[in-house]
């Protein structure tokens, strides 16, 4: 059952929202040559729970931490480790809050160090395709144009669409209805109302589109080790244009610093 919400409830899911992407962003501000995954899952972890929120992923049907931290032919769903981040690793990081009984969700695809061109397109690509989607979260249409959107702009560009994993409803869960899958039809699939709350989320691969899951239960690779980039936004839909509840603004202004620093440690 797709829950229409009201505008109170709207506010609620902003706030939310908007802690996960301060989150992201302090995530940007920390990231850096040398730092483990389980160290940013730490700092997330403190500064959720700073700010009055719970971190959404930690427990959830058995995860064990606060982050998802995927990187390089990671797509979504790995687990922080002591793994040290390098030189020209893509680090898709994904964050969910509940505060206020409603939860937020985004994820960003950070680019570290001396990227290579392939890398760099595969993220740009990724994260148009999620503008692209945005753009048809609108009343009236189908739950398919967003994924006829996100499909075309990636397979254009020569990149493939992960089809196993979507984005979905969310409000007073995490997953709610409906699926959001990043492929698709623009007639097929639920009709889009005024008041949902979707979590679109592109998760796309440099080769093959065929993933697997590792024995951990939670980690997804590609299967042919090619790197993959992910980006998600919670949106909401309205009778005109999409209100996008998470920002990534505040993500890139960290980066933009972030890498200010890089380019004069260079020197």
């Amino acid at each position: 059952m797709i829950y229409l919400k009201t505008e109170e409830e709207i506010k609620l899911i902003r706030e939310s929202s908007l802690l996960v992407s301060k989150t992201l962003a302090l995530v940007a501000s920390k990231i850096r040559l040398g730092i483990s995954t389980f160290e940013l899952d730490k700092m997330a972890g403190t500064f959720i729970r700073n700010y009055g929120g719970i971190p959404a992923f930690l427990g959830f049907e058995g995860f064990p931490n606060t982050l998802c931290i995927s990187v390089n032919d990671v797509v979504v769903h790995g687990i922080p480790s002591e793994y040290k981040i390098k030189d020209g690793d893509i680090v898709s990081v994904d964050c969910g809050v509940l505060k206020n009984g409603f939860y937020g969700d985004s994820c960003y695809t950070f680019q570290v160090g001396n990227i290579s061109e392939q890398k760099k397109l595969l993220c740009k690509i990724a994260k148009e395709a999620l503008t692209l989607a945005i753009g048809k979260a609108v009343e009236g249409n189908r739950i398919g144009a967003l994924g006829d959107a996100i499909q075309k702009h990636a397979e254009n560009a020569g990149f493939s669409v992960v089809r196993e994993l979507t984005g979905h409803g969310i409000g007073r869960n995490l997953h709610e209805e409906p699926d959001v899958p990043n492929y698709g039809r623009p007639w097929r699939g639920e009709k889009l109302l005024n008041g949902m709350t979707i979590a679109i989320e592109p998760m796309l691969s440099a080769g093959s589109r065929k993933i697997y899951q590792m024995e951990d239960g939670w980690t997804v690779k590609t299967i042919d080790g090619k790197p993959a980039a992910h980006f998600e936004h919670t949106v909401l839909v309205r009778r005109d244009k999409a209100e996008v509840l998470t920002t990534f603004e505040i993500i890139e202004e960290e980066i933009e610093k972030n890498n200010f620093l890089w380019q004069n440690s260079l020197l």
